[in-house]
Order: structure tokens, then C-alpha cells, then sequence
């Protein structure tokens, strides 16, 4: 049985959320990694920042779906919704873009727990968190690379 303490990365790269995208945005490729987590000057996981937080900026400007009914105007979308994809589209710093309370996972987590919710999802990254503190992350490729070096074995 293997645990998420066994496969992730323990030294974590961080961004804060004052930090301009476009720095994000080159520390990701630089460091050729999918996401990184945004924690605050307390070092507290508040969001996660991925590839496709910052590709999400070249979306075209959402305009609400509306219906008109007795003269007035009705929103098919929520408010917060558009609210949501404006700012992202708009963003200048990490906290514009970044995904709020991102989904975590334990040390103890076994792998296959967090392959299934990546499929699931469509996460490439999450971080791993112990007891409000965080302590690595875990992407894709090390889940494969799990996967790789077992497969040798049989």
C-alpha cells in the first residue's frame, strides 16, 4: 500500500497572493511544474495556482446568458459565476486567479485514493496538508512515476 507521504514532493515551491501573474506565471515554467500552492505570510494554504488559472486569462469577456420575460431581463447564470470568470479573466495577481480553498489531501492518503479524485476532478496538483500545515504536494507525474517504477517490479 502506498501513501501520498511516500510519492509527494516535501519541499514545496509557494507564491504569495500579492504576486503579479506573470511572475506565477514564469516560476511555473521555470520550475516545469503544473501549479503551486498560495499561502499567506502566516505560511497557511488559503489557494493553488495552476497553469490553467493563468491560460483562463485568454478566455473571451463571458457574457450572462439572459432571457427576457414581460419586459425584464433574467440572468441564466449566477451573478457570482460571471463575478468569478471577469476576475480571472482580469487578474493582475495570484489571489485574482488562484483557486480559493483548494482541495487537500493527507500524508496517510493511499494513492489510490488520490488517483481516483484527480480523475475524477481533473486536478494535476494537490497539495498535502497535515494538520493545517503544509507539508508537500503531489502531482500527476508522481503518481505516474509510482506507477512506472512498480510496474518494473512485476
Amino acid at each position: 500500500m502506498i501513501l501520498i507521504k511516500d510519492i509527494m514532493t516535501k519541499s514545496v515551491v509557494t507564491v504569495s497572493p500579492e504576486m503579479e501573474i506573470a511572475h506565477a506565471a514564469k516560476l511555473l515554467l521555470e520550475k516545469r511544474i503544473n501549479g503551486v500552492p498560495v499561502v499567506d505570510k502566516t505560511g497557511k494554504l488559503i489557494g493553488i495556482i495552476c497553469q490553467s488559472d493563468l491560460i483562463a486569462q485568454q478566455k473571451r469577456f463571458p457574457l450572462p446568458s439572459v432571457f427576457t420575460l414581460l419586459d425584464g431581463f433574467i440572468p441564466l447564470t449566477s451573478s457570482k459565476h460571471f463575478e468569478k470568470e471577469v476576475r480571472k479573466i482580469t487578474a493582475v495577481t495570484v489571489a485574482d486567479a488562484m483557486t480559493s480553498n483548494p482541495v487537500t489531501v493527507g500524508p496517510e492518503t493511499k494513492i489510490e485514493k488520490l488517483a481516483d479524485l484527480m480523475v475524477d476532478k481533473n486536478f494535476h496538483t494537490v497539495p498535502v496538508v497535515d494538520k493545517g500545515k503544509l507539508v508537500g504536494i503531489v502531482g500527476k507525474e508522481d503518481i505516474l512515476r509510482t506507477l512506472m517504477s512498480g510496474s518494473g517490479q512485476r
